[in-house]
Parts: structure tokens; sequence; C-alpha cells
């Protein structure tokens, strides 16, 4: 095979970087199995311990993946340039024509005109040594975590900028993880914190979740595990939609309050246009964050967020920072004040936010009168549980349909498709929903194994 024969080299680490070379260069693609220690170690004539210290360092970069009693595999998004994703996955080059509702993006008509805050931003250059946060944007930080006070019943302390929410996740597990700690993560959950947690050396631990949130058995268990930390969304759940309820978020806080030493990191990622209210899991603890980004309704190119939590987490978070990257560009912070201090900015906000909840409220009836169940409480996308994923994929693309697999969201959870409800009007819901039941429909389970 080619993919075998792609892997050469002596030393683990010359085995580990052909390895990762031929995933590059698309000699060996996502998902596809690697070969066995023993039988790799024979034929580039190594002992079997080369082989396998190659793979351990690459599990622990997250490029590739072993499960118990399986092989071992290239990860289904390793952190590594790759060839674009193949259709069946429903990626971005999966269905040229087909009505894309698998992207995840909000509405580009419900983002606000960034060109007349642009004229109004100082230009002036910016030089090291100046203040890294903007004190006017300092303050609509401290106003964004105005909910999380109440519940708090305190004020809040010291408030991070980082760039967007993943950024915020990431520095955040950087601080109070190492490469082995495990990390309890909802299943199915956000792909780019799946993906993140392997590249950073991390033992993902996955919690089932409903439309409520994690579900409590499961958080039991996995706190047996003695996690490091725990990854969660409290509205807006990519994939599913979940919002925690106040009655699901006191049982998970009587559960969490004998592991305060764990972090609890709350992704709230979409806020204002969530389509749901804020309910806390950081309530009572000793170690946690909140996450917030305005990329969801300021636009995804306007990478900046807020992350506040205990002192120390943001101490070391902002330390951190410091070192590195330095601060948010002061233009990118001066910008996002200016589209803060236009009433028209909160207005278009809340007219994004009331229209997201309708579209994705259309299409979850438009299912249920098709009889199909599915999931989306709030944000911007609906899950929905099918027998067999790509056979679904490939049928509804083929109907004019680009809809995304949920494998790439999942550990241990059943399949599912999902489908980014931000820019469908009624007609399409119904549409897409006939389309869907005709799929499923039990005379096409033939074509669904």
């Amino acid at each position: 095979m080619m993919a075998n024969t792609s892997i050469t080299g002596r030393t683990s680490r010359e085995i580990a970087d052909s390895l990762e070379a031929a995933v590059e260069s698309g000699s060996l693609r996502p998902h596809d199995p690697v070969p066995s220690v023993r039988g790799l170690a024979t034929r580039l004539g190594v002992s079997p311990s080369t082989v396998a210290a190659a793979y351990r360092d690459l599990r622990v970069r997250g490029i590739v993946v072993s499960m118990e009693g399986r092989d071992t595999r290239v990860a289904a998004r390793p952190p590594v340039w790759t060839a674009p994703s193949s259709p069946a996955t429903g990626g971005a080059m999966s269905a040229v024509g087909a009505r894309d509702v698998s992207d995840g993006n909000p509405d580009r008509d419900l983002l606000p005109d960034l060109r007349a805050a642009i004229g109004r931003i100082d230009t002036s250059p910016c030089v090291y040594g100046a203040a890294t946060v903007n004190p006017a944007l300092a303050e609509i930080a401290h106003e964004q975590f105005a909910d999380l006070r109440e519940q708090l019943g305190s004020e809040i302390g010291q408030v991070a900028v980082v760039g967007g929410a993943m950024d915020g996740v990431e520095r955040v597990l950087t601080s109070c993880t190492r490469p082995g700690d495990r990390v309890i993560v909802e299943d199915p959950g956000h792909a780019g914190i799946l993906d993140l947690a392997r590249a950073m050396g991390l033992e993902s631990v996955g919690v089932g979740i409903d439309d409520d949130g994690p579900v409590p058995d499961d958080v039991r268990r996995a706190l047996q595990t003695r996690p490091a930390a725990f990854v969660v969304t409290p509205r807006a759940q990519n994939p599913a939609g979940s919002a925690l309820s106040a009655e699901r978020a006191a049982v998970l806080r009587e559960i969490l309050a004998g592991r305060k030493e764990m972090t609890v990191v709350e992704n709230d990622h979409a806020s204002l246009t969530a389509g749901a209210a804020y309910v806390s899991l950081s309530v009572g603890r000793t170690n946690w964050a909140v996450v917030r980004s305005m990329s969801k309704h300021l636009g995804p190119d306007l990478r900046l967020g807020f992350l506040t939590g205990d002192r120390r987490t943001v101490g070391r978070v902002a330390g951190r920072h410091l070192l590195g990257a330095g601060w948010v560009s002061n233009l990118l912070q001066q910008l996002v004040v200016e589209l803060w201090r236009d009433e028209s900015m909160h207005a278009s906000v809340r007219r994004a936010e009331r229209r997201y909840r309708e579209r994705r409220e259309a299409l979850l009836l438009r299912l249920a009168e098709h009889g199909i169940t599915a999931h989306g409480r709030s944000g911007l996308n609906v899950m929905v549980p099918v027998p067999h994923e790509a056979p679904v994929i490939q049928q509804m693309q083929a109907r004019g349909w680009a809809l995304r697999a949920g494998d790439v969201h999942r550990l241990h959870s059943p399949p599912f498709v999902r489908i980014t409800t931000a820019t469908l009007d009624p007609a399409e819901s119904e549409r897409l929903a006939t389309d869907l039941a005709a799929v499923l429909a039990p005379t096409s389970s033939s074509h669904l194994t």
C-alpha cells in the first residue's frame, strides 16, 4: 500500500515526522488506518518499541488516535495541513452547487456593517509598552458579565481579552492541565474542543448531553477518572443546541462540589445571540473560567473575546499571553468599542438573536410534523439522530442539500447529522424537512446500512 511505503525512518522522531508528512501530503488521510507497530517495525528493520514511541508522540500531538481493541488511525481532523475534506464527511468541498447548511456560520446579512466604525478608530501606531487592554473595552467586558455577577452574588475580578472563544478555552486548559491529564468534554461536542484536547495531549472523557445540558449520571462517572478540567457549553451547544436549565445546573453544581480543585471552563461562545438565558456552573467554585466571544454577533473575523474566572486562572492566562502574543490588536479592540457604542449595533444583535430563534424553531417544527426527532433549544444548529451518517449525507446531497456529518463531533455517542439554520427561510425548512423525511423513511432503510 502507498500509505505503508510512504512511512520511513530509523528513529522514533524520523518515523513520526515521516507519518506526519504522509498526512500532510494526502498519502494518509483522516480516518485511514496506519500500519501496526510490529508490521511497520518489521518493514523498517527497527524495534517495535521505536515505532511505539513514534506513535505515542503522534497520539500526544493529536495526529493519530487509538481506541482500545482497535487499530490506530489518522485523526478525523489532525492538527496539520491536510487535503480538503472528502464528500462523505460533509466538508466544505462536499457539495458544489448544493444549498450549504453545514457550515455553522452566522447570517452575513445579520452582522453589523463595520465601515463606519472603522472610519472612527484611531489608526496611529501602537508601540511596545502601551496598555494591552483598552480601558473602554475593559468596561464593556465587565458589562458583558453582568448576568454572571448576579449568579455569583459578587463582583467578578480581572477580565482578560483573548482572541475569541477557542483561544480563551485553549489558554485556560494550558494553564491548568499537562499532557496526559483527563478533561471532561461533551459527547457529542464542538469538534474544535475535541481536536484541541487531542492536540494538547489530553485524554477526553465524554459525557452525554440532552436538551438541558450534560447528563448528571455521566458526569458522576466521569469525575471518578479524576479529571483536571471540565469544558462545558452553557447554551448554544454545538452540535445539539443544548442550554443548561436552572434545575440541571443546580444538580450539576452539587455533583461537582466534591471536586473543587478541578477547573470548570464555560465556553459561552454565542452569548448575545444564543437564544437562551445564561445559567452558570461556576457558582461556588474555586477554579473556574467563563469565556465569551464577540465573533458570533459582530462577525467571525473579529477574533476577540473576554475571559473571567478565579484570580489565579485569569492571572495565569493574562501572564502567559504577555509572554507570547502579547496582546490582542489595539485596532481590533478600538473597533469593538466603536461598535458597542453604536445603539444600532445593539438593535442589530437583538434582531439577529430573534431571527436565529425563529429559523431554528421553524425547522424543528417542520421536522416534528414529519415525525423526525431533532434537537436544538438554542444556537445556530439543529441535530438530527440518524441510523448511519454517510448515506444520509450522500442522499441529501443528491437532493441538493449539504449537511454536516456528526462523526467529527462524537467520541462514543450515536450517529447524527447537523443542520445550520442561521440562513434558512420557512420555505427552505419545509423542503429540507420533506427531503430528509424521504431519506429517513422506512422504505429507504435498505439504503442506510
